[in-house]
Order: C-alpha cells, then structure tokens, then sequence
C-alpha cells in the first residue's frame, strides 16, 4: 500500500495527510521529539515497523522510512534480535561555570581526545577584545576531537609576554591551561563566561564536519589566574550535537545572594540557547 493511499485517512499524534511536509516525515520528527525529550531513553526498544503501521495509520513503507530517518541521524541503531533501539546518548557534558576547560573535563571523563594546531602567530590583537585590543599578542586556532570526531574549534589570544615562546609542538594533544600552569606556576581561577547560540558558517561547518547552518553553541570569555593576572581571551564553538553545556549550582556560592543571581542568570541563558537549537535543527 503507498503513502498516497493512506492520504486521506485520518492519523493519529498529530500526524496530518494534508501537510506539505511527507508523512515519514512526520512519523520522524514525533519518534525524534520522544528520543530528545526522553520519552523513548538510550537503549530502548522501539515499536517495530508494524506497530508504526497500525497505532499511525500509515503504510509499512513510510514506517521503514522514517526509521531508517532516525538510523542515518544516528537516534537509532538496529540490533540483530532486538528490533530497533534507541541510540547511546552521544552527547558530552561540559560544566560551563567549572574553571577548567573542555580538555580536562573530557579527559577525565574518560573521552579519548585529539587537539590539532590550525594556526599559531603573532599578530595585533582585535579592539573588541579590551585587555589585548590594538596590542600585539598570540592568535591561536585548535581543533579539538572526541573519540576521533571533531567536536569543537578554539581560538584563543594569549598575551605575547606568556605564549610567545611556545610552540604547536607544545600545545598539540595538550591542555593550554596545564602547559601554562606547568611553564610559569599559573593557578587558573576563571573568568566571565557568555554562551550563544550560533549557526555554523562555511568555514565552521568545513572544520566540524557538520553542514552550513548547523546550529552550535558558542562559549567566550576570559580566563584569569588567582592574583587577577589576564590569561587568555577564548571563543569555542561547540557542536550542538556533541556537547551539551551543565551548570554546577554548587559552585560559586556565596551568602549574599550575588552568586545565587548569577547562576539564575547563567540558567536562563543556557535555557534559551537551547530553545535556539532546538529551534534550528
């Protein structure tokens, strides 16, 4: 039986014969929204490719479609015996208010990482970056993987008078902040953190292995050491898919209220960098 001869039957969950969108389509997007929304959790089997049939009132084939939709976005993984289950969750987690960076958080959660040097020169800084603007200073650009997939790209100014002796061979495979630490006994203490929600342009896109528009998260800030000495201005961005960002209310804390006021704020821009993304996929 063809998706055309189910068109004018009446579907249940919202699934509408009129819509432009096709109904594998459709039936896609729902078992999406379940597996995101964690009605349907990692490991879960999913309805086979019949009870699709009869609870949506489509054919067969557009049930075989949209299930092969989800196996291609990689929601879905077929299992010999088991039908269809729902996918190991990809995603990294990363504590955007933890001072440490994205190496040493995945390290220790046991990702295998891989950190290759773009580019690293000497040049003058943007004005827009106010503690090296219109100063000379290092330009550094990373790419750093996750168990072989590239996952985030860094650029990083560093001020001439820390960075200008190292090399790529320094900083390859390495934590910027623990070559720093070891070679001049910085203590890294953090800094001001500003989240985006961001689409990948051309040259992103080419680098994170993701197509033009992608949706991303973008991290800024700077890092300071515990004696209030500038470290580094840095922007990341992040694959949406890869990396989700936490935030840890533990941390921070304090009894008069400013941190408390700080994390509600941190909370809400994280949350609406996620309604972005969402609304982008």
């Amino acid at each position: 039986m063809t998706e055309a001869a189910h068109s004018t039957r009446p579907t249940s969950r919202g699934l509408d014969p009129q819509s432009r969108e096709p109904l594998h389509a459709q039936l896609a997007r729902y078992l999406r929204d379940q597996i995101r929304d964690r009605d349907l959790l990692p490991g879960e089997v999913l309805p086979t490719e019949a009870h699709l049939q009869e609870k949506y009132g489509v054919s067969r084939s557009v049930a075989r479609q949209a299930m092969a939709t989800l196996v291609t976005e990689g929601l879905v993984v077929r299992g010999r015996g088991r039908g269809s289950v729902v996918a190991p969750e990809r995603q990294r987690h990363r504590i955007v208010n933890d001072s440490s960076g994205l190496y040493a958080q995945m390290r220790e959660a046991g990702s295998e990482l891989r950190t290759d040097i773009l580019s690293m020169s000497t040049e003058v800084a943007p004005r827009p970056i106010p503690e090296l603007g219109g100063q000379l200073a290092v330009r550094l650009e990373r790419l750093r993987s996750l168990d072989g997939t590239p996952t985030a790209f860094i650029r990083t100014w560093l001020p001439t008078a820390l960075a200008g002796e190292l090399t790529a061979d320094d900083l390859r495979d390495a934590s910027l902040h623990a070559v720093l630490s070891d070679r001049f006994g910085l203590r890294i203490a953090g800094g001001r953190r500003t989240v985006r929600a961001v689409a990948a342009d051309l040259t992103l896109a080419g680098l994170l292995g993701v197509h033009t528009g992608a949706p991303l998260l973008l991290l800024e800030g700077v890092t300071e050491s515990e004696d209030g000495r500038f470290i580094e201005h840095f922007a990341t961005w992040h694959r949406g898919d890869l990396i989700a960002f936490d935030l840890d209310a533990r941390r921070g804390m304090s009894s008069d209220g400013a941190s408390d006021a700080r994390l509600a704020e941190a909370r809400a821009l994280i949350q609406r960098a996620a309604e972005v993304l969402d609304d982008r996929v």
